[in-house]
């Protein structure tokens, strides 16, 4: 009998079984990631650092390979435009990949790994000393890897391409600074208005279970979370992750004397859980099923957040159910109340639960102080001596503490260079993205009602669906039809805050 040979696998169909095996091994190490964040025993921290690395160096290994280039450079795509966009962002993470030896990459996570029970530590101890080494491992290991990149201007731009891919310092600069003049004035005339409403509501006792359970019912019947894909655990810095578009985990953190922290919190990173979850199934286990970038990722956040979730007319539906969750604290109020308290203007000293004026000058004062660091025109030792004199200089507050201070934040010790900025291009595109979806009357009727199907399923279609395979300017002039720019966001500012805090 003669043989029938097997038919050759395409160079583009091999590519796509590698391509999905660096993905399994990406979402094994973030769900070791995850379980350190959220329940892994203290204990196991020294060797979870040594696994996470092995599994980030075979990743690399694998994504590096020799016969990873050849498929690259013969792949064709044919006429499927995913593939032709499969192939366009697997070239360009490959060149970056290929860029870092795998040395490198084991000793960036298992520095990372170090560094964050460090961070953890000295923030509940008040122990900058104790974390600075750690950081300055970091920031080491960032100026290097910006070196094994490659840069024109400035290192910062090779860090900032990871998160939001062909910004650079200059843009940030500029936009930070346009920002700056058209937004202080504005939280100067909230400070010398004095207060909109009684605040106390907000440091009420609303017990850590009510609160879960409320923020979870909300996440769920309002902005589309449900069980059968996401959990919701406690973490002590909020985030969300996601191991595929049906495995997705989100946490938060209570804190019984002031509720916004896990509402806020958990709303805020349903909005990221609900742009992985509208990726599209076609693009699973591929480069592809990720967010277009961290500005495009916390534009939803944001948005649900504070767009939706701090709306007049989200309060207007639901200060009912806020009620019966929580009577102490809805005691005496009603839903005006309640929606002028959590929309309080205040200079304080946490990024996570600053308001909507103030945010954007938290992310400006990171941002500068992580240049300074880069370029070695600022030693670590004196970082928090730094962050106290622009928290002054910034939002007239002085941090009592590191903890409060510059311990606040679990970025640095994952190494997340350069992600502060996409924080700020997010609020922007928020606003951009909810005008847009707004001009649909129906669309803009139901979020007057605080209804937001039709609003998700336009986010899917405009944004959720594409994951990578669009840019950032692509998917925002595709879904505004205009580039990302800051006229909406200030507009809103100005109209939402002088209506409640009563400015001429």
């Amino acid at each position: 009998m003669t043989s029938v040979p097997e038919p050759k696998v395409s160079d583009l169909a091999e590519l796509k079984r590698r391509l999905h095996q660096v993905s399994d091994l990406s979402a094994a190490a973030g769900l070791m990631s995850w379980d350190q964040e959220t329940q892994m025993p203290p204990d196991a921290a020294r060797v979870r650092g040594l696994q996470m690395a092995t599994l980030a160096g075979l990743s690399h290994e694998l994504f590096t390979a020799p016969r990873m280039n050849e498929l690259l450079a013969q792949a064709e795509p044919g006429s499927d435009e995913t593939d032709a966009a499969l192939l366009r962002v697997t070239r360009r993470d490959h060149a970056r990949a290929t860029r870092l030896p795998t040395e490198f990459v084991e000793e960036r996570a298992r520095a990372s790994s170090e560094a964050h029970h460090a961070w953890i530590d000295a923030r509940k101890d008040n122990d900058f000393a104790h974390f600075a080494p750690h950081l300055e491992k970091m920031m080491d290991l960032a100026r290097r890897y910006a070196d094994l990149q490659g840069f024109d201007d400035h290192p910062y731009d090779a860090l900032l391409d990871d998160y939001e891919p062909g910004m650079k310092v200059s843009q940030v600069r500029a936009i930070f600074a346009d920002l700056r003049d058209r937004t202080l004035p504005l939280l100067r005339r909230i400070v010398a208005a004095g207060d909109a409403t009684d605040y106390s509501v907000l440091s009420r006792p609303f017990p850590a279970a009510a609160q879960r359970q409320f923020g979870l019912k909300i996440a769920g019947e309002a902005f589309g979370l449900n069980p059968s894909f996401s959990r919701l655990d406690e973490s002590a810095h909020p985030f969300q992750t996601n191991f595929s578009r049906d495995d997705i985990r989100v946490t938060t953190r209570f804190d019984e004397r002031y509720f916004p922290m896990s509402l806020f919190g958990t709303w805020h990173e349903t909005g990221h859980a609900m742009y992985e979850h509208g990726i599209s199934a076609r693009l699973e286990r591929t480069p592809l099923s990720r967010g277009a970038s961290l500005g495009v990722h916390e534009s939803q956040s944001r948005m649900f957040e504070n767009l939706l979730g701090r709306s007049r007319p989200f309060w207007q539906r639901h200060f009912a159910e806020f009620a019966q969750a929580a009577p102490e604290v809805a005691r005496g109020q009603d839903a005006e109340s309640l929606y002028r308290a959590v929309n309080r203007v205040r200079p304080d000293l946490i990024r996570v639960e600053a308001d909507e004026v103030t945010y954007n000058f938290h992310i400006m004062l990171r941002f500068e102080l992580e240049l300074a660091l880069l370029e070695g025109t600022l030693a670590v030792r004196d970082l928090p001596e730094a962050w106290n004199a622009r928290m002054g200089e910034f939002l007239g507050v002085t941090p009592p503490d590191d903890t409060r201070g510059v311990l606040q934040d679990i970025h640095w010790s994952a190494g997340l260079i350069g992600y502060f900025p996409t924080y700020t291009l997010g609020n922007l595109l928020s606003v951009q993205l909810l005008e847009a979806a707004k001009g649909d009357a129906g669309i803009a009727e139901e979020v007057e009602r605080a209804e937001y199907s039709r609003l998700r399923g336009w986010l899917v279609q405009n944004v959720h669906r594409y994951g990578r395979s669009r840019t950032p300017h692509e998917i925002t002039v595709g879904a505004t039809g205009k580039p990302l720019g800051a006229d909406a966001y200030v507009k809103y500012l100005e109209d939402k805050y002088s209506d409640i805090y009563g400015l001429s």
